[in-house]
């Protein structure tokens, strides 16, 4: 589990910028800056991994506001959440308000059809974007609209206000240069970035390392 709490953070976005990139071997990061109940948080978005020559995989995921009122309901401020699925905490691998939904094309259709239409959003749900630093960034700084409600899911600083393990926090593989990771591990404690945006939508970002699992056990283990 993440060693300092597992948090939401309701907050408005005021600025955003990339790391200064340098050749000393660290993750890139792309940094929100967010105004919360009187205090400005820094929000360290992971966009890179050097374990991997691919960086990272990401999704843009266009949500079902209904479903996420637990979240956008908070009061602004950092929220400590529960690792479970009545939280409002995330899970990419168990969380059903991440996968795409069909709609009511499924009343209308055939029994063969409907099953077919599953199987493609099931596809689309697990279907990941891969690419560099650069390609996230981009898909990242593309739904980010300054002026806006944010809702950043991460593991607070240990000093100041802020988040990071702004990314998958499980399926990490054992690693004897980084025990920490595979300690880390866990279910419904997994990061992202949700925006509420000038249209009325609600767009999230969320990302993975490419060394991380697509399927974990109760642990948040490689299944």
């Amino acid at each position: 589990m993440l060693d300092h709490g597992y948090h939401a953070l309701s907050a408005m976005l005021t600025a955003h910028h990339r790391d200064t990139p340098d050749n000393q071997g660290r993750w890139f990061h792309v940094h929100l800056s967010v105004a919360a109940a009187g205090h400005d948080y820094d929000c360290a978005i992971d966009v890179d991994s050097h374990q991997s020559n691919t960086g990272v995989e990401w999704k843009v995921i266009t949500l079902r506001p209904q479903e996420w009122m637990m979240i956008t309901g908070l009061p602004p401020g950092s929220h400590a959440l529960a690792n479970n699925s009545s939280s409002g905490a995330l899970d990419y691998i168990r969380d059903p308000r991440l996968v795409p939904s069909m709609g009511c094309l499924f009343v209308m259709m055939p029994d063969a059809v409907t099953r077919l239409l599953m199987s493609i959003a099931q596809a689309m749900a697990n279907s990941w974007n891969r690419g560099d630093h650069i390609a996230a960034t981009n898909a990242l700084e593309g739904i980010l609209e300054v002026g806006r409600p944010v809702y950043v899911f991460g593991e607070p600083f240990t000093s100041g206000f802020g988040l990071h393990n702004i990314h998958q926090n499980q399926g990490d593989p054992p690693n004897s240069s980084h025990p920490e990771w595979w300690n880390e591990n866990g279910i419904w404690q997994d990061g992202g970035t949700i925006v509420h945006r000038s249209s009325g939508s609600l767009v999230a970002f969320i990302s993975k390392f490419t060394t991380q699992a697509y399927k974990t056990d109760n642990q948040g283990h490689p299944a």
